[in-house]
């Protein structure tokens, strides 16, 4: 069955959503820092820590995660300062 969804490897990074690792002292200036991206299409990147291994036997009811999917974790403070980015549905 086709899925309703596809991600888009060819979309490129438009702009960033919230603030950066760096602006919320959330890093060490170190490259590897957690982010949140709106994308050409339209699509949300996110990058976080992969802990996929460590929810995958406790997630709610009606909640998985496919085999080419991943749970990421960002600091919550960072979702919250993305809040004025995000267009309201």
């Amino acid at each position: 069955m086709a899925r309703l969804w596809e991600a888009d490897p060819n979309a490129s990074f438009k702009r960033r959503l919230g603030k950066s690792a760096i602006e919320l002292d959330r890093t060490n200036n170190d490259p590897s820092c957690p982010d949140i991206w709106e994308l050409s299409n339209g699509d949300v990147a996110i990058i976080g820590r992969d802990l996929t291994s460590g929810y995958a036997a406790r997630l709610p009811d009606g909640v998985s995660i496919g085999a080419d999917e991943r749970l990421v974790v960002i600091p919550g403070i960072m979702m919250r300062s993305a809040k004025g980015d995000i267009p309201d549905a």
